[in-house]
């Protein structure tokens, strides 16, 4: 029998998030707490970009987009949400949150190491770009994996794909 692989990967459906900054720009739009505020919501390519007139409204308008991102099953370990918060631009605070994907050398090494050191012994990974290719004789192992790494607190949201 072959063996069964599958990829490790760390996307977000595009179309989700558009779906849940547009919902959260109609909440925004209509919530009485953000009347006359200047508060919005907009996806420009893959930076969410928000703005308000003071740096508490901002934050809330933040609030509001990931809770939809959340209702949308996206997760926020996506969103590269800037230490320092919202900046001062003009008379009003602007916030971009760039979405960030893929698995970097340096999350892909710890995914390796953890599943050296705690997965099965069955399994072999493979860094290819931005994902790892895990394969193994046992599609339970597999599965054993993608447990491991739902259930581990990286830094990333990891996915699976090519599952075979």
């Amino acid at each position: 029998m072959a063996d069964a692989s599958m990829d490790i990967v760390s996307k977000f459906d595009k179309q989700e998030v558009a779906n849940a900054v547009n919902t959260a720009a109609k909440e925004i739009a209509n919530r009485y707490d953000f009347k006359g505020v200047g508060a919005s919501v907009e996806l420009v390519g893959e930076v969410i970009k928000m703005q308000a007139n003071s740096e508490d409204r901002c934050n809330a308008v933040l609030d509001v987009v990931q809770t939809w991102l959340i209702k949308r099953g996206v997760s926020l370990k996506h969103l590269d949400v800037p230490e320092a918060g919202p900046r001062l631009s003009g008379k009003e605070y602007k916030l971009d949150v760039p979405l960030k994907e893929g698995i970097s050398q340096e999350n892909a090494k710890k995914i390796n190491k953890l599943l050296r050191d705690e997965g099965p012994k069955t399994v072999k990974t493979q860094v290819q770009g931005d994902a790892i290719r895990a394969t193994s004789k046992s599609r339970d192992d597999l599965q054993a994996v993608q447990r491991l790494l739902k259930e581990s607190d990286l830094d990333i949201a990891v996915s699976f794909t090519n599952y075979r």
